[in-house]
């Protein structure tokens, strides 16, 4: 069971979810019609030693899941992408994982990616990407600090300036933080955000209880993270909606449903993961004033 103080590195606990992840994005990237391109992926999943089927791409529940995470990531991209392109030069990505938006991305000149996480987490990851060569796209911060704890001091140390226009991604998060760490969250980041930036936000919402109980989530779950998924979510009332906060703090809140998007995107989820993670929500909010 989860603890407010507990730790993890990447193959255990909330970090071995990061790993699942990148898993996906392996099996996406080998998709001739892949909405996600990430060279690094398969990488990390070598590194650890996790075994994955011979062609995961033709295995249906790993294949699934992959579609997922792959419109999950497309919607995402394209935000961050897109506020970057309006000005917006601060790119914060909250519980960062193995997420390599930095190195993979078409960054404009002057953007700084900022990534926080565990430090065990984003220690794996720079052994790995300096392992393979990568060179980043943007300016790149490592931040070093649990989300529960004073991640906004750690940041600003870092070189981020909370007057300049921020992109905050908040993606497979909001589960593995207890109630109150959640409101915080986006306390703090209403804080540190000036007119003009923009947040995108995964909302599982009510859709948390079908994910958890998918046998097709469970099995995946189960061959790279090696344990039920279930006992890594803090499941408590969580009051508002992250978008009726948003709405309610000077945002203006888009929200599409995954299960929309994959088929805007000439990926319709297969039949096992629509009425699982066709609804969650995927939110775009953008700071007005």
């Amino acid at each position: 069971m989860r603890r407010d103080d507990d730790q993890w590195d990447i193959t255990t606990s909330v970090g071995a979810t990061a790993l699942a992840v990148a898993a996906g994005r392996a099996v996406e990237t080998e998709r001739a019609d892949g909405l996600v391109r990430d060279p690094y992926a398969q990488a990390f999943v070598d590194a650890t030693g996790t075994e994955m089927p011979d062609r995961p791409w033709n295995d249906e529940a790993w294949a699934a899941q992959a579609t997922y995470l792959g419109v999950r990531s497309r919607f995402f991209d394209d935000c961050l992408c897109g506020a970057a392109r309006a000005g917006v030069d601060q790119v914060v990505i909250l519980a960062a994982g193995l997420d390599t938006r930095a190195f993979r991305l078409d960054w404009p000149s002057g953007v700084t990616v900022y990534e926080i996480d565990q430090s065990a987490v984003l220690e794996f990851k720079d052994t790995v990407l300096d392992r393979e060569g990568a060179d980043a796209a943007a300016g790149r911060s490592v931040v070093p600090v649990d989300l529960r704890h004073d991640w906004p001091a750690a940041l600003t140390a870092a070189g981020f300036d909370p007057s300049w226009r921020t992109v905050w991604l908040a993606e497979g998060l909001l589960p593995y933080l207890p109630a109150a760490a959640e409101r915080l969250l986006f306390e703090r980041v209403q804080e540190l955000s000036a007119p003009g930036s923009r947040i995108a936000v995964e909302h599982f919402g009510g859709s948390i209880e079908k994910i958890t109980s998918s046998p097709e989530f469970r099995t995946m779950s189960q061959q790279v993270i090696g344990a039920d998924v279930r006992t890594l979510f803090f499941e408590e009332e969580r009051g508002s909606s992250p978008e009726a906060w948003l709405s309610g703090h000077g945002w203006a809140v888009t929200s599409r449903l995954s299960g929309d998007l994959a088929r805007e995107y000439g990926r319709p989820l297969p039949a096992s993961v629509q009425d699982v993670m066709g609804g969650v929500e995927l939110l775009r909010a953008d700071l007005t004033g």
